[in-house]
């Protein structure tokens, strides 16, 4: 089956808090970490036969939508789980902030990456607890987490180690080895870990391979909590439906505790989507895949041509991690935004020398994208060519 991921769908009036944010302006959001591609017939297909019914109650538990994830993460990832270890969500971001607040108390912290997604640096900020940021280096092409120097920065009152996997926004697919040393430091400081795998579908290097931190090993499972859902891979983001995987009891007792009251149950239609997602996607993700691995492969091409900027390639998700540190301006985001592009910060993931590019979009979106990034470049060079003349003449 032929999918069109060229199609161009206009979202400037769809309630689009990505294609909203800029107004009228003539700028291309390249930010928050949807895609422009229309989900798969499978989605809206099954969205549309539920909407049909039309009694919309509260839902129970989606038994059917359990069995299916469970069957999933043995056959993609070999990690077997039971029923009763899923907690369902309305969104990963809840997981985080959960996590934090279930697992740390106010005068305990907790220890991310960075750069890192920033809603891992807002749990804990609101939830006024410290956190230690392990910086992520570029090692052979790769971002990865330097801990060679950590337990310098720990005091002993750190309880939660919050995981990125694959990382957001560097894109790295960890391996095993490295999943294995991060799984001795925990061991090491006796921390709870909690691991976003939402990008674990998205897989853009061949011969890679997504491995979820729980399936370590026992211990690993035993001190994990996973956050997952279909939200990246399918463009269903504005729905909703995500799960926390808890092997351990104890630990999902607490989660569960802390979460009543304050955060609902998922909506059914979210629930629905989900089911047809992950039961009947894949076709419409492997050609999403190619797509995407060939926007990244121009993309990282053109940005590492221009004078200024450098980008790795991301082995995973759609988004690429620019260093503009040579492009010498005060914000690089706000800088490009005067030149029609909106990129997210990289203030906001740790590092305002960078910013974030999403490439889920049409390959014409890019290539005009891409078209507006070298005007850019240009014209800061002319600036910094007029600067450096004005200055030998009044020198």
């Amino acid at each position: 089956m032929a999918f069109n991921f060229d199609q161009w769908l206009d979202r400037r009036h769809s309630d689009s808090l990505k294609w909203n944010k800029y107004g009228d302006r003539d700028v291309l959001p390249l930010w928050v970490a949807d895609t422009d591609f229309r989900s798969p017939e499978c989605i809206i297909e099954a969205l549309q036969a539920r909407v049909a019914h039309g009694v919309f109650g509260y839902g129970g538990a989606p038994h059917e939508l359990i069995e299916i994830v469970v069957q999933r993460m043995a056959e993609r990832y070999g990690w077997q789980i039971q029923p009763e270890w899923i907690v369902m969500l309305p969104g990963i971001v809840s997981g985080l902030n959960l996590s934090v607040r279930a697992f740390t108390a106010p005068d305990e912290g907790t220890i991310a990456p960075t750069p890192i997604y920033p809603p891992f640096r807002g749990a804990a900020r609101l939830a006024e607890r410290r956190q230690v940021n392990l910086p992520l280096t570029l090692q052979d092409g790769r971002w990865v987490m330097d801990l060679s120097e950590a337990e310098a920065q720990l005091d002993g009152k750190e309880k939660l180690l919050m995981l990125c996997n694959p990382q957001n926004p560097g894109g790295t697919v960890y391996r095993r080895d490295e999943l294995l040393a991060q799984l001795q430091f925990a061991q090491r400081h006796d921390l709870i870990v909690c691991s976003d795998e939402i990008h674990c579908d998205l897989i853009l290097t061949p011969g890679l391979r997504h491995t979820p931190f729980a399936s370590l090993s026992e211990d690993a499972a035993q001190r994990t909590i996973t956050l997952l859902s279909p939200s990246k891979t399918f463009n269903i983001a504005g729905l909703g439906a995500s799960m926390a995987i808890i092997p351990n009891p104890a630990l999902r007792q607490r989660f569960n505790s802390v979460r009543q009251g304050i955060v609902p149950q998922v909506d059914i239609l979210a629930l629905v989507a989900a089911n047809a997602a992950w039961r009947g996607g894949e076709s419409w993700l492997a050609a999403q895949i190619d797509y995407l691995r060939a926007n990244r492969d121009w993309l990282t091409q053109q940005v590492n041509a221009l004078p200024g900027l450098s980008m790795a390639t991301p082995e995973a998700t759609y988004l690429g991690w620019i260093d503009a540190s040579g492009v010498d301006v005060a914000s690089p985001a706000l800088y490009f935004e005067k030149h029609g592009l909106g990129f997210s910060p990289g203030r906001d993931f740790g590092d305002d020398h960078f910013v974030r590019f999403n490439f889920g979009c049409t390959r014409a979106t890019l290539e005009e994208a891409v078209s507006r990034l070298t005007r850019a470049i240009q014209d800061r060079a002319e600036s910094a060519s007029l600067a450096t003349i004005s200055s030998r003449r009044h020198g």
